[in-house]
């Protein structure tokens, strides 16, 4: 079960491709990111959850599901989140301090991107900037 996984094994299986896709849902992903970021830089978080993310996916049979703008937008939202909490956080207080980067549903990043670029395949293959008004006055 992966909520009862150490971080470091966590991080193993999903590098490995071994974690089972029904299981690997948006929480996951942000808890993989979230475990990288304690370990490595942000550029090196990128790299390596990006490249882990495609196998995964492969892995999976989901090739064709892995988009890099949502995927490095996370990464960046979740770094920031790190370093404005001057103190590291265990990943239950990142999840009750942060519950806005886990509804999926409603997710964050609409708040920064037009729906029409993030369904884009210029958005699913390279990092796009964000793209909404709203985004730009914070």
């Amino acid at each position: 079960m992966i909520v009862s996984m150490s971080d470091e094994e966590f991080i193993r299986n999903f590098e490995a491709g071994t974690l089972r896709a029904e299981c690997f849902h948006h929480k996951e992903h942000v808890r993989v990111v979230w475990s990288y970021l304690l370990r490595y830089s942000v550029l090196e978080t990128l790299a390596r959850f990006s490249e882990s993310l495609k196998r995964f996916a492969a892995a999976n049979g989901q090739a064709t599901l892995y988009h890099e703008t949502i995927s490095w937008a996370y990464v960046f939202l979740i770094h920031e989140r790190m370093a404005r909490r001057a103190g590291e956080q265990t990943w239950q207080e990142f999840m009750e301090t942060n519950s806005d980067l886990f509804d999926w549903q409603n997710n964050i990043l609409k708040s920064y991107y037009e729906e029409v670029t993030l369904k884009s395949d210029l958005a699913r293959q390279t990092f796009v900037l964000p793209d909404r008004l709203e985004a730009q006055g914070r």
